[in-house]
Formats: structure tokens, sequence, C-alpha cells
């Protein structure tokens, strides 16, 4: 079953969203060489306190940590630790959320630590990230869950790979229904895949956490001992980039997103649906 959300919900999850939101800055300013993922974690647990919101992602599943940081080869689910020193010219996504009287709201950015990025690197994270606001840029009344999927994959195929090749759109894992829990039906694939027909039909008060994971190289991915890092199988580096976002009468708003989503949703021609909370 798919979770419809009333206006009055979705405002609250915006607040949650907005939490997510002040997370994202925090870390991004402090993931800088000689940093720990430990340290980025220490971060983010001082912002929910500030906020007075709880985590959604310590204690999931047994989920040791506040949020997800992975570095270079690993897509998503790595555990912030001590051991894990951030140097110049790495690769860090960062996934994280928050809860406001019971409502989620879950998001994820990658950011480049230091300098001297290579420019393959650079342009995997623009097109995991445009592939992203494609997908919201798809989250129409009437359209169906398909089309989200369609949007990114069709985004990631058009864009040149530097050096030749194909980017790998990780097959493993993929967006979700969210509202009073962080993963909810529907799952949501990064790419079509026709034998699971064209899914639910967007109404108002769906919400989507829509999030596309890209590496350089190959869709397969393999868990570490841990039981939760993911990484690539050929080692290659990965993207990832996630908000969390509902439908409403007026359109899409991009409940992770500081402006709501108007910006980037502009540049798609889509008006972004008033923020219930300005």
């Amino acid at each position: 079953m798919v979770q419809i959300k009333t206006p009055e919900q979705i405002a609250k999850m915006r607040e949650a969203g907005l939490v997510v939101a002040a997370i994202h800055a925090a870390t991004r300013e402090a993931a800088v060489p000689g940093a720990t993922t430990k340290d980025l974690d220490q971060v983010a647990r001082k912002v929910l306190a500030e906020h007075g919101a709880k985590p959604n992602f310590l204690g999931y599943g047994g989920f040791p940590a506040t949020i997800c940081t992975s570095v270079n080869e690993v897509v998503v689910h790595g555990i912030p630790s001590d051991e894990v020193v951030l140097k110049d010219g790495d690769v860090i996504s960062i996934d994280c959320g928050a809860v406001i009287d019971g409502w989620h709201g879950d998001a994820a950015y990658t950011a480049f630590v230091g300098s001297g990025h290579a420019p393959e690197l650079v342009e995997l994270s623009r097109v995991t990230e445009e592939s992203m606001w494609a997908g919201i840029a798809a989250m129409k009344l009437g359209n169906r869950l398909v089309d989200v999927s369609r949007a990114i994959e069709t985004y990631i195929r058009r864009q040149p790979k530097p050096g030749g090749g194909r980017y790998g759109i990780i097959e493993d894992y993929g967006g979700h229904g969210i509202g009073t829990e962080m993963h909810m039906d529907p799952h949501l694939l990064n790419y079509v895949e026709r034998r699971r027909g064209k899914g639910p039909k967007l109404v108002p008060g769906f919400c989507l956490a829509i999030e596309p994971m890209v590496s350089l190289g190959t869709a397969k991915t393999q868990v570490l001992e841990d039981d939760w890092t993911v990484i690539t199988t050929d080692g290659t580096w990965s993207s990832h980039w996630e908000h969390s976002v509902a439908l409403t009468e007026a359109g899409p708003l991009v409940l992770t997103a500081p402006d709501g989503g108007k910006a980037k949703l502009a540049e798609h021609g889509i008006t972004a649906a008033p923020d219930p909370l300005a």
C-alpha cells in the first residue's frame, strides 16, 4: 500500500526535510582533508539535537550511526569510523535523515574532499545529481512510477561518459516511498524494468525519496563483512544523490531542498509547489 499524505502531513515532512538540509550544509562544510567520517557523524548528531529532531538511521536494522558516509568505491551505507580519514581527492556521499513528530525526511549528496579531482569524477557527480532532478521533474499528476524511473535512466544514458563506455546504474538499490517510516512502498528503480509494469499512478499526497546511484563502471555491487557497506564489484568510484519529494495539487515540493526545489525545477520548466512553512 502506498501511503498518501494530507497537506498537513506534508507540512510536517517539510519540517523534517529542512533538518536534513541543515545536516547537509553542516557536514559539507566539515568534509575536509584530515576529518574522519566519525567526525561528520558527530556534526550530524549536533544538528539534530539543535532542531529537536530524531535520527532515523541510528538503530535502523541495527545500523550503528546517525549518517551513512560512503567514500570513493563505496556506493551506500558506509559506516562512520575514526579509522576512515578523508584525504585530498576523495569523493564522499553522505546520506542522512531526520524525524519530526513521527514524520521522516531522507536525502543524500556527493561532495569532493579538497581539490584536484579528475574531470570524470566531477562529471559523474553532475550526471547523478541531474538525473535525480530529471526524476523529480517527472513527478507529475497523472504520471506513473515508471515515468520517474524512465526519466532518471534516460538522462544518464544520454550523457557521454569521459573516456567512453557507459555509466553503471546501480541495480540492487533504489528510491522508495517515505512518510511515517523511512522506507515504504513503492520501491523506485533508477532504470526501467519492463517486467515490473508501470507502477502506481502519481496522485496528490504521493511522497518519494528519489535517489540515483551511479558508478564509473559496473552496475553490480557487493556487501562487505560488516553487513552494511556496499561497494562496486569492480572498484570503480560512485556517486549518490537523493531528495525526498511530495507531489501536491500544485506540483512537486522537494521537502529536503532549502528552496523547496524552485531553482532546479525551473530549469525543467516546472513551478515548485508552495512551501507550506513559508
